[in-house]
């Protein structure tokens, strides 16, 4: 039933569609089976790919859904608002001296309490006093743009209101809120960029200008940007794609560039030139896409939730996640005490990593799990190579602890998650079956009816009247990159140019090909009704940006004979079928299957 719902569409006879798929889910679990017997299960490559596709998903269930929902709400709500932000710090040495650390924070708390009686800037006595302050416009930012812990500051406060000191692992930090403005959601846009030099003087960034004014006023009179990117860009990572820059929002660039973009407001639209600490750029606005506001956007959901699950936040969720598995998985502390975890804590990073067994405690058990036992030397590795780590924050061996414990606990729960997860578990074997079956149906459905052109023959002599050409037509196909390089080949063609020669002169952007092809199988416009030989049908633009039109050399009538050659991709398929058909039923003698009937009525109700 598990399957059957998540594949099923409304029907008017439930018992005739339960019956129909009982017999596809039971001619597929007998494919398994064979599957199986063969032991296919055990091939490198198909644990490798069940492995792989296991790392992938897991992560969708180290969280709690409610906690997870939680987080989701509010990233959605975020979303809605873009906030400029005033940003002012004061850097704290690591391993510094007591004094000094002191002096941070009674800085950071003297500029608290000026800020906070209305000075937008730091003022010159504060400044001189500590010569460490610092201030600086981030700009607009929205969610997901400045780590966790400070959109939760900033997304607290109201405009024009002060955070109180927040102490990062390097600095104390303050946020105002000086701006907010509806979400200007997402952008798409090219971009011609004249770079500066690192040493340019007035002189070299007015010469910079006035090029950018040159191209300019060429854009204005019809040249085309993609052309003008790719010659004159400094950008060379955008130029090779016509001057695309990826779909970007709030906070992704600087502040003045991000500005002059937003003020496009048509697609296509192209800017002045601007200058940024960059150089000067020329944008042309290529598509923008508002923020959704409907919660129930089945995209809109999926996008935000893989950006949750890639970002730090979602820590918080897996952390209060790993405590409420811990009697689940049966979580027990032994034997050693924590001043022996902290004494030895301390000195494990004197010694080399190969000393890590031979402390007191190496051997000896400190966590159990239902299944598996943790000792010393595990706690001790844990504590080396974290704080060689760069998140090392400075916590002391009481947070180094938790942080082991949930750790710990959650690689436990992640190796062991199909005893704890039912959805899980049906996910991993959907896909393990599924990739057997592929590997079954390869080799005694598919590859098989490929291979063997006797029976392929002998299929396509017993079934010639299924094997018909329905009207057709000799036909050239052109297939272009763009609507530009489509009309160039159209014209030539048109002109009476060998349709070979324009192919090979154009082939990074054109693909050309003739063969006879059914009249519905050809994209030929509303203009050609009735296609005649000599007839071009229009260039048909595709949703891609792609362009393609057909010239009709030859037209027949339907009903006419195809030949072997021309019927073999439909007699493979055909003959696959049969195939398939002979298998199953040799299997459901091999392995007979009856359905139980009392527990399917169960089913109706």
């Amino acid at each position: 039933m598990k399957a059957y719902n998540k594949n099923k569409t409304p029907v008017t006879d439930k018992e005739k569609s339960l019956r129909e798929y009982a017999e596809l889910y039971s001619n597929f679990k007998l494919k398994v089976k064979a599957a199986r017997d063969l032991r296919i299960d055990t091939l490198q490559q198909l644990n490798y790919d069940v492995e792989n596709f296991r790392q992938q998903v897991i992560e969708n269930y180290l969280s709690d859904e409610k906690g997870l929902d939680r987080l989701m709400d509010e990233a959605f709500a975020r979303s809605a608002r873009d906030i400029r932000v005033m940003h002012y710090s004061i850097p704290v040495v690591e391993n510094a001296k007591p004094e000094d650390t002191l002096i941070a924070k009674q800085a950071i708390n003297e500029l608290y309490a000026t800020l906070k009686n209305g000075s937008a800037n730091i003022p010159a006595d504060i400044l001189s006093k500590y010569s460490g302050l610092r201030q600086s416009d981030i700009g607009y930012i929205t969610v997901f743009s400045v780590p966790y812990e400070y959109e939760n500051i900033i997304y607290s406060l109201k405009p024009g209101e002060i955070s109180t000191p927040y102490r990062s692992k390097n600095a104390w930090h303050l946020f105002r809120v000086s701006g907010e403005r509806k979400s200007v959601g997402k952008w798409r846009v090219a971009q011609i960029l004249l770079v500066f030099p690192p040493d340019a003087n007035e002189a070299t960034k007015l010469s910079i200008q006035k090029k950018a004014d040159s191209i300019y006023q060429l854009l204005k009179k019809g040249a085309d940007f993609a052309e003008m990117a790719e010659t004159y860009s400094d950008d060379k990572l955008t130029a090779q794609s016509k001057g695309e820059l990826p779909e970007f929002g709030t906070g992704k660039f600087t502040n003045d560039f991000e500005e002059q973009v937003f003020t496009l407001k048509e697609d296509g639209e192209i800017s002045r030139p601007f200058a940024t600490t960059f150089g000067y750029h020329i944008v042309k606005r290529l598509g923008q896409t508002p923020v959704s506001v409907d919660k129930a956007d089945a995209g809109s959901r999926f996008e935000l939730k893989q950006k949750i699950l890639q970002d730090s936040r979602i820590n918080i969720e897996k952390e209060k996640f790993s405590k409420s598995i811990l009697p689940l998985i049966e979580y027990k502390r032994t034997g050693v005490t924590n001043a022996e975890l902290s004494r030895y804590a301390d000195s494990v990073m004197k010694y080399t990593p190969d000393k890590v067994h031979t402390f007191p405690i190496s051997n000896k058990t400190i966590i159990t799990y239902k299944k598996e036992n943790l000792k010393g030397s595990d706690w001790l590795r844990f504590v080396r190579e974290y704080k060689a780590n760069p998140q090392y924050k400075g916590e002391n061996n009481d947070q180094l602890w938790e942080k082991f414990v949930t750790l710990s606990a959650l690689d436990y729960y992640k190796k062991h998650l199909e005893e704890y997860n039912p959805e899980f578990k049906f996910q991993m074997e959907e896909f393990k079956e599924g990739n057997m079956l592929f590997e079954i149906m390869e080799r005694n459905v598919w590859n098989k009816a490929i291979v063997d052109t006797n029976g392929l023959l002998k299929h396509y002599n017993n079934n010639k009247a299924d094997y018909k050409w329905a009207a057709s037509a000799d036909v050239l196909i052109f297939n272009a990159a763009n609507e530009a390089a489509g009309n160039h080949a159209l014209a030539d063609l048109t002109a009476g140019k060998n349709w070979k020669a324009i192919a090979d002169e154009h082939n990074d952007v054109l693909q050309a090909d003739s063969g006879r092809y059914e009249l519905s199988q050809l994209i030929t416009g509303e203009k050609v009704i009735n296609p005649q030989p000599g007839n071009i049908s229009p260039l048909i633009k595709n949703q891609d940006g792609s362009a393609a039109f057909v010239k009709y050399l030859r037209i027949y009538e339907p009903g006419l004979q195809r030949n072997f050659e021309d019927a073999r991709g439909l007699v493979i398929n055909d003959y696959q079928n049969v195939l398939e058909k002979n298998w199953l039923a040799s299997l459901k003698k091999k392995y007979p299957v009856k359905l139980n009937e009392t527990v399917f009525k169960q089913l109706l109700k």
